[in-house]
């Protein structure tokens, strides 16, 4: 009979191993668990503390972001205005100058016209001068006797006129 001392139980040592059992366990309960759990929730709440500035950071980029965006667009906007202003300045500036070539222009026509006739006027006159004189020698030649050559510019000056008077 000695296989029966080998599987017997025996009440008293099950119940010291279990009050021994129970005294490591809340030993290792006051011990390891609550520091564990005191470690564990420390980290838990640097983790979420974490994640609360991550959220925070985000809320702050997407409203930076916004806040360029609406820079961005009102830049943009301005930019536009600024190049429609300079567009339109240069339009008008393109216009004031070609006016004021076009005066330029005309003045110097009106000057050259005025000129031109001035001259024309000069060499008609020269002309006339000449073709008085040169008759008024003609004409003692051909009379023999000398002509008063204030008479005679008046007479060739009144031929001239209904020369000039018939072909205009």
């Amino acid at each position: 009979m000695q296989s029966a001392d080998i599987i017997s139980l025996n009440i008293w040592q099950i119940v010291i191993s279990l009050c021994n059992l129970t005294i490591l366990f809340f030993i290792i309960k006051k011990l390891l668990f609550k520091p564990v759990k005191k470690l564990l929730a420390e980290r838990e709440a640097l983790a979420n503390a974490e994640y609360d500035k991550a959220a925070a950071a985000r809320a702050e980029a997407e409203k930076s972001r916004g806040e360029w965006d609406e820079k961005m667009k009102t830049a943009d906007a301005e930019a536009d205005r600024i190049v429609k202003n300079a567009s339109d300045n240069a339009k008008l500036l393109s216009e004031r100058i070609e006016n004021d070539a076009k005066e330029k222009a005309e003045h110097i026509l009106t000057s050259a016209r005025e000129g031109a006739e001035l001259e024309y006027k000069k060499a008609s006159d020269s002309l006339r001068s000449q073709i008085a004189d040169v008759s008024a020698s003609i004409a003692e030649k051909v009379i023999g006797r000398q002509i008063d050559e204030k008479i005679h510019h008046e007479l060739i000056d009144s031929f001239l006129d209904g020369i000039g008077d018939s072909n205009e």
